[in-house]
């Protein structure tokens, strides 16, 4: 394997690995919320607040937890790669705006942690390596991997 290879592959599963438990421990947690998080935005606080209505938190805050958690298991394990970086970098975006008082930041000044996430994110959405190791790499090789649209996204 070539050292570019590795460290596409490695960034991956440690993304992979900072997802999933990120999301495990939502998923667990029945009195978990997002609300709170959402409720103190600084930047766009009414577009933020209007997900933490009670009308809303019942699909906000499974789709939060189940996503972060199954973007964490497909970067794990290699399959669907592409599509949950993506997802991981648009939720990095989503998480960025509302604790900025924008452009200062608790820690610097426009950049902080959640765009470092949504960077390497891409990277791993863009490079083919990141895809070279992991079962995707087998499903692709089989029937239904061959299919156009279902071998992309594997």
């Amino acid at each position: 394997m070539h050292k570019t290879t590795a460290i596409i592959v490695v960034n991956r599963i440690l993304m992979g690995w900072l997802m999933f438990f990120a999301g495990i421990e939502k998923v667990l947690n029945p009195s978990w919320s997002a609300s709170g998080f959402l409720l103190h935005a600084k930047t766009f606080p009414d577009f933020y607040a209007w997900f933490a209505l009670p009308a809303n938190s019942w699909w906000i805050d499974p789709l939060n937890a189940w996503g972060i958690l199954l973007i964490g298991v497909a970067l794990l394990v290699g399959v669907g790669v592409r599509p949950a970086a993506w997802a991981g970098a648009l939720l990095m975006i989503l998480y960025y705006f509302p604790h900025v008082a924008f452009p200062y930041l608790e820690h610097g000044f426009i950049v902080e942690e959640h765009i470092i996430y949504a960077a390497l994110f891409m990277l791993i959405a863009i490079m083919p390596q990141a895809l070279e190791v992991g079962l995707g790499t087998y499903l692709r090789k089989t029937p239904i991997g061959k299919i156009p649209v279902i071998g992309r996204l594997v």
